[in-house]
């Protein structure tokens, strides 16, 4: 399971400049997930062979009247809590504040591993002024530039070495399936329902954090990895720290999966923080299946049909809406059967290799239907392409201006993909290049 790391500190210490610079040029990865106090940031990080998770968090300011600081307190907290290791950002231009003293406090409680980052050590002088943040007590204390990135590297060498390696996967050729969703929309309870009393066909499996059991399925000709997030402990009062905590908790279970199954409750329906779950899903290239739960207690089924809220579901999650939507009842034990069948069919869907051949006749016959507009008095000619090796599907296709083609017509060629070749439930890259 990927690592995640937390970069926390006061105000203004240059959390948000690190955090770019770890996650590199990989910037359209950047999640802003709105829906909590302030937006919260999320990247994905790679350094000698290790990749983790980074949280840019908000600056902690301890005991504030402001609501908005206690908000971002909170939260920073939570995400301490979660993360598996932290990055406590100071400034040498302002010495150790009574804020830094506060946020030291906090983590040597924590018991985590933390990583003292003194930032703006940019010349002999601040080095000298930079000794000083080893009186906070932590023995990895390094200096560094996150401007121009002067001393990451070794921060980022050590912080990798304390990661754990990563677990080789005891079974590579079966699904890996995560269920995942707000708190209480009944992720355990259909985790319970799908596993059942018959322990004895229930393989659990090393290697998981200590909050998810990633347990072998195998019944009813069904074999797969079923990653449970085992649920979201209710320890904050106001609701958009709760979210914020399941946010984190999607993070580790997507990053682990093949297929997301999203549950929504059907009570309430699909809202903001349902999306912004969603979108972390997308970004990751995972297969989805979105599950309406509790859709036995829908009492106005006939006003409010399982079609007029699958559009309605669809219409808020455009423009990736060829996604499969089960209605099901986890305590009625309905269409759970269903619900799985989809779950597979979208992993066949993310898995499924198209021969250049019979690719680049495709190609052909969509720019023939459709040729590419001009850009600029220039004609784009999309000579051939092919799909990519990797876990999800992604093609390049070769052409004589790539930069020139619209976004619009690189989604008239995803639309007829899907159309030809069935890749419901799964996002699609398509990169253009120069022959």
């Amino acid at each position: 399971m990927q690592s995640v790391v937390a970069i926390v500190g006061r105000p203004n210490v240059g959390k948000s400049t690190l955090f770019n610079r770890l996650i590199g040029e990989k910037k359209a990865i950047i999640d802003n997930i709105s829906g909590v106090t302030r937006d919260r940031i999320y990247g994905y990080s790679e350094w000698n062979g290790k990749q983790f998770s980074v949280i840019d968090t908000g600056g902690f300011v301890k005991d504030s009247s402001d609501i908005f600081e206690q908000a971002i307190a909170t939260q920073v907290k939570i995400a301490v809590e979660e993360a598996d290791a932290i990055i406590f950002m100071v400034d040498v231009a302002t010495g150790i504040t009574d804020l830094d003293d506060q946020v030291s406090d906090l983590l040597r409680r924590s018991q985590k591993k933390v990583f003292v980052a003194v930032n703006k050590v940019d010349n002999n002088s601040r080095l000298l002024m930079a000794n000083e943040f080893w009186s906070l007590g932590f023995e990895n204390t390094f200096f560094l530039a996150a401007i121009s990135g002067s001393g990451t590297g070794e921060l980022l060498d050590a912080l990798c070495e304390f990661l754990p390696e990563p677990v080789a996967d005891e079974n590579p050729d079966l699904p890996r399936l995560a269920i995942i969703g707000q708190p209480n929309v009944g992720k355990s309870s259909l985790t319970n329902a799908l596993l059942g009393e018959e322990r004895n066909i229930v393989t659990e499996i090393a290697g998981t954090t200590r909050d998810s059991i990633n347990s072998l399925y195998n019944k009813f000709g069904k074999k797969f990895i079923l990653v449970d997030t085992a649920g979201i402990r209710k320890k904050a009062k106001v609701h958009e720290n709760l979210e914020f905590y399941s946010v984190l908790r999607a993070i580790r279970a997507i990053e682990e999966a093949d297929v997301c199954l999203m549950m929504i409750d059907a009570m309430s329906g699909i809202e903001s923080q349902d999306l912004a779950i969603i979108s972390l899903v997308i970004k990751r290239n995972k297969g989805l299946v979105v599950l309406v739960n509790k859709w036995d207690l829908k009492k106005d089924k006939e006003t409010n049909t399982a079609r007029d809220i699958e559009d309605k579901i669809k219409q808020k999650m455009a423009p990736f809406n060829d996604v499969p939507i089960a209605f099901i009842s986890v305590l009625e034990k309905q269409r759970i059967s269903r619900a799985l069948d989809l779950a597979l069919e979208v992993y066949e869907n993310r898995t499924r290799k198209i021969k250049t051949s019979e690719f680049n006749e495709f190609i052909q016959e969509t720019i023939e239907r459709v040729p590419p507009p001009s850009h600029r008095g220039r004609f784009i000619k999309i000579k051939y392409g092919t799909q990519l090796h990797l876990a999800y599907p992604a093609f390049t296709l070769f052409c004589n201006y790539p930069e020139s083609v619209k976004p619009a017509y690189k989604g008239y060629i995803e639309n007829q993909l899907r159309k030809k070749f069935n890749f419901s439930g799964v996002p699609i890259r398509i990169f253009f290049r120069k022959k």
